[in-house]
């Protein structure tokens, strides 16, 4: 019996009672019948919750989620045709739901992925209002505004297989693909559950799987139109790739992903007089379940949540490294030790006892830390694992010193690169276009892959160390958390990034996103192509600042002109301009026109992904240099203010 079929009946009062019961509920029966499902668990490709609108737990709306959920995972839900929606509440607490389950599934299988979607929902999204969960099986979306019957193009996914067809077959191979899947989507767009596959011979020994779908709310030509452009958008070049949309979605590749024997079609209406008695068996047998299952229930949260606690304190004390030992190992904070003075704290080479190198951050007394909260984040920061990102070892706590001891990175930071030009030629156009992917994987993860959204809030050359095979590594990612700025939030008082990187809207109101670290990944590129920092403009350059300069380069037809004299002569020209442009699209003043990291990774990575056109950025006008006396190299920076900033609401 499926875990929905044990809440069927429960009201919503019985829902109110504990708000999160029925996810809780849900996570329960799904755990309990994992070890009798054959079938794994759904395969996650991307989640897109923006964090615009939010909720909280005790709110209305809230309630309104957790009886849209029951009833997208009740036994009357529609598993049989793959699609349902549900609406609760009225605005502006009003929440529309609906899932989407791949067209050539079974109905236990949608089922299962639809209840395990919404488990993960909370999770992976919190307490966002607009959430769409994209898995291999199928997709749930939910929203205040109303979803239903419109074409949604924002929020989506791209993958495209590595394997390339070969140059002389390009031409020929991408027209066959798109021959075949616009077919498909014309007889999706005229089925009754928006769905089409197929397969057609490439060659004597090659076949081409195609699969389209939209959500069957949408009319004919909406279904039509959405996989036109999600086709037209599409790779065809490679031996494979998919674009999921909210309301389309479509893929294709060189073998059967697809079970080509179970094909849904609408269900016929059921016959039999027996089917209230067996609605009134299944009634019973839930209730006594439901009772047994809440009792089991209270068990296994406890046991559970003695579990997580035990995690981090094992997690903990794992981390702790002594204070002496810290003290002894940068010979008691040496000034000949110092390396680096950032954000909140001072940074100190030291050796342990077995010879290994670390980097000892000492925050200052004014972190305002308590010891609890601090060895909470610290926790989090650990967890925080990429190849990427500068790795924290330990910490330690003795009296008011807070210290965090991270892995060392020999070859300092980027900025050091950059601003020598003894250095410079160092950096060939292969080094910085690897560095350039390396930063932006870093934010990725940051941002869409790890379990926590981590803003980063002050990316900077300074910040990027390189280690010794000059691989960048983000530092600084977890400080904004730790050094207590909450961010979940849109606004804040209190300004952290550096000036030359702060993107207008951050500068001028305090509000920052996932799109105001886009602004200054978009500044930090440019400055790896120019080979020139921000700050280091003035008016003999024609420009106030990098972006202006950038921009007029760009608008002229020259920017070529932007690109570092130690490079130009020997670098792929049509890969750096491919680069200028990025980074003027991630410096544009409307956070909502910036791409994402995940499609900046995905242009970086992809010829294919057509640019589209940059908006010209906001121009700033500054002050006169000053000091920062947090860079750590103490060069100049300039606080810059924006002539005009668009007040229009951050989308993501």
């Amino acid at each position: 019996m499926g875990a929905s079929c044990m809440i069927r009946n429960l009201n919503q009062e019985s829902l109110i009672m504990s708000s999160s019961a029925f996810l809780i509920f849900l996570f329960l029966f799904s755990f309990l019948t994992s070890f009798t499902a054959s079938a794994k668990d759904p395969y996650f490709l991307y989640n897109f919750c923006p964090n615009t609108k939010t909720f909280s737990r005790k709110s209305t709306y809230f309630t309104n989620l957790i009886t849209v959920f029951s009833t997208l995972s009740s036994p009357n839900a529609s598993f049989s045709t793959g699609f349902q929606n549900a609406t609760a509440g009225e605005a502006p607490n009003k929440v529309t739901g609906l899932f989407l389950c791949r067209g050539d599934l079974s109905p236990e299988v949608c089922r299962k992925c639809v209840e395990f979607s919404i488990i993960q929902a909370i999770a992976k999204c919190r307490n966002a209002k607009e959430v769409v969960l994209y898995y291999d099986e199928c997709m749930l979306r939910y929203s205040h505004t109303n979803i239903l019957s419109t074409v949604i193009l924002k929020g989506g996914y791209f993958m495209l297989n590595k394997n390339k067809i070969s140059l002389k077959q390009e031409d020929r191979f991408g027209d066959f693909v798109s021959s075949t899947m616009n077919q498909a989507a014309i007889e999706a767009a005229s089925s009754s559950i928006k769905f089409s596959a197929m397969k057609t011979n490439w060659t004597a020994l090659q076949t081409l799987y195609v699969l389209v779908q939209c959500t069957p709310d949408l009319r004919k030509q909406d279904c039509l139109s959405c996989l036109h452009k999600s086709i037209d958008g599409m790779s065809l070049n490679n031996l494979g790739g998919r674009v999921l949309w909210p309301s389309c979605s479509s893929r294709y590749e060189m073998y059967p992903f697809y079970n080509e024997t179970a094909f849904r079609t609408p269900p016929r209406p059921e016959k039999g007089g027996n089917l209230t008695v067996l609605v009134v068996a299944i009634v019973l047998v839930a209730i006594i379940v439901v009772v047994l299952l809440f009792t089991a229930l209270y068990c296994f949260l406890a046991k559970r949540a003695k579990k997580t606690s035990g995690d981090d304190i094992i997690t903990l004390k794992s981390l702790q490294r002594d204070y002496r030992t810290i003290q002894a190992a940068t010979n008691d904070f040496a000034e000949s030790n110092k390396i680096g003075q950032v954000g909140f704290g001072e940074v100190y080479k030291g050796t342990f006892p077995d010879g290994t190198e670390v980097a000892v951050k000492r925050l200052s007394k004014s972190s305002g830390k308590g010891e609890a909260e601090f060895k909470k984040e610290v926790v989090v920061a650990a967890k925080l694992q990429h190849k990427n990102l500068v790795r924290l070892l330990g910490f330690s706590l003795q009296g008011e010193e807070r210290i965090l001891v991270y892995e060392y990175v020999p070859n300092k930071s980027l900025d050091y690169f950059l601003s020598d030009p003894a250095k410079q030629d160092q950096l060939d156009w292969t080094r910085r276009y690897k560095i350039i992917g390396g930063i932006a994987r870093g934010i990725l993860y940051l941002h869409q892959e790890s379990r926590l959204t981590i803003i980063h809030r002050d990316l900077k050359a300074s910040n990027i160390l390189m280690d010794a095979d000059m691989n960048p590594k983000i530092a600084d990612f977890g400080m904004s958390r730790i050094f207590g700025m909450d961010q979940t939030k849109e606004n804040t008082n209190k300004i952290v990034d550096t000036y030359g990187y702060m993107s207008p809207e951050y500068a001028m109101h305090g509000q920052f996103s996932m799109k105001s670290d886009v602004y200054s990944f978009g500044v930090l590129l440019l400055e790896i192509i120019s080979g020139r920092k921000s700050s280091s403009f003035n008016v003999t350059d024609g420009a106030h600042d990098l972006v202006t300069y950038a921009w007029r380069l760009w608008s002229n037809g020259t920017a070529l002109g932007l690109v570092d004299p130690v490079i130009v002569e020997n670098c792929q020209k049509s890969e750096v301009v491919r680069c200028i442009h990025i980074g003027l699209l991630c410096v544009q003043e409307d956070p909502v026109e910036r791409p994402t990291m995940r499609t900046i990774f995905m242009m970086l990575t992809s010829n294919t992904v057509t640019l589209p056109l940059p908006r010209q950025p906001v121009f700033f006008h500054q002050s006169e240099p000053q000091k920062d006396p947090l860079d750590s190299d103490q060069s100049t920076t300039t606080k810059s203010v924006p002539t005009s900033v668009d007040n229009s609401a951050i989308d993501h």
